[in-house]
């Protein structure tokens, strides 16, 4: 760190520790003017007391550059984080929680000024803050987009395996009825669920209903048969149900090998063949759900 440098981190350093009810004041005050991020005042002046304090923590005992900073100290790459998280669920948009860590510029740059109007001084301090607010800024936004994310694929996950139900048509009898396109997230789901309901009822057949699935080329029935590999794996028997005439034309045209597969025309074809497999009456007729 050269002389520069340290000046400027005393600057601020002091400006922290002897102006921090200010420059708190006045971050609240221009998040509250510049961004809608639904929190309230008093919440906000806690958050800032407690980041300008690791802020200054920071300053005070690290020879990071300031490019790093933020990222160099836990406490304050987490304080940082939450700020952004806290902003997400308040429905702030990703926006609005970079320009409230940039707001801080300001509030930073003001307490400066009035502690020194020389602007040869100035200037450094302003590319110092300007390096340190931006690593916040930056961090904060990533923050935010990876909780999206997560949220993204949780729902993602929960709206699969709403989509693929495994049904419990009959005494060791399961279903899966397919709707829509059947991809590799698609089909490991699928194939959960499935092996976790064959433990469950101890079923000794499974029916996989591709009806509402509206083609099937190489890379669906790659999936198809990996799933009925892996329920032959736990001791079952595994129907392929819904095969219609331009089903079986387009897998016969690819050249698919579905022959050491169990087709069916019907999902009550491939019923009634579980039963007669099963040794069983008849079902009568009603199913129940099983997750």
């Amino acid at each position: 760190m050269n002389a520069s440098d340290a000046a400027v981190r005393d600057r601020l350093t002091t400006a922290l520790r002897e102006r921090g009810d200010e420059i708190a004041d006045r971050w609240v005050q221009l998040q509250q003017e510049r961004a809608a991020i639904g929190i309230g005042e008093g919440e906000l002046r806690e958050e800032a007391d407690a980041l300008l304090v690791l802020l200054g923590g920071a300053l005070n005992n690290s020879d990071h550059g300031m490019d790093s900073l933020v990222d160099a100290h836990r406490d304050l790459r987490e304080a940082v984080m939450e700020l952004s998280l806290r902003r997400e669920r308040s429905g702030a948009t990703p926006t609005a929680t970079s320009l409230a860590v940039l707001a801080l510029k300001d509030a930073l740059l003001e307490a400066v000024e009035r502690d020194n109007q020389d602007p040869r001084e100035l200037f450094p301090a302003a590319l110092t803050i300007n390096r340190l607010l931006d690593e916040a800024a930056a961090l904060s936004f990533n923050a935010y987009v990876e909780r999206r994310e997560q949220i993204i694929q949780r729902q993602s996950r929960q709206l699969l395996e709403l989509s693929t139900p495994v049904v419990h048509l009959w005494k060791q009898i399961l279903a899966v009825p397919l709707i829509g396109t059947l991809d590799t997230a698609r089909t490991q789901v699928v194939m959960e669920n499935l092996l976790q309901a064959i433990e469950t009822h101890e079923a000794r057949v499974a029916i996989i209903d591709i009806t509402g699935v509206p083609t099937v080329d190489t890379a669906v029935a790659q999936h198809l048969m990996q799933t009925v590999n892996a329920v032959r794996l736990m001791g079952a028997d595994c129907f392929i149900s819904g095969v219609r005439p331009s089903i079986a034309q387009t897998i016969a045209q690819l050249g698919i090998d579905l022959s050491t597969i169990l087709t069916r025309a019907t999902l009550a074809d491939a019923l009634a063949a579980a039963v007669e497999m099963t040794g069983q009456d008849s079902p009568a007729t009603g199913a129940t759900a099983s997750r």
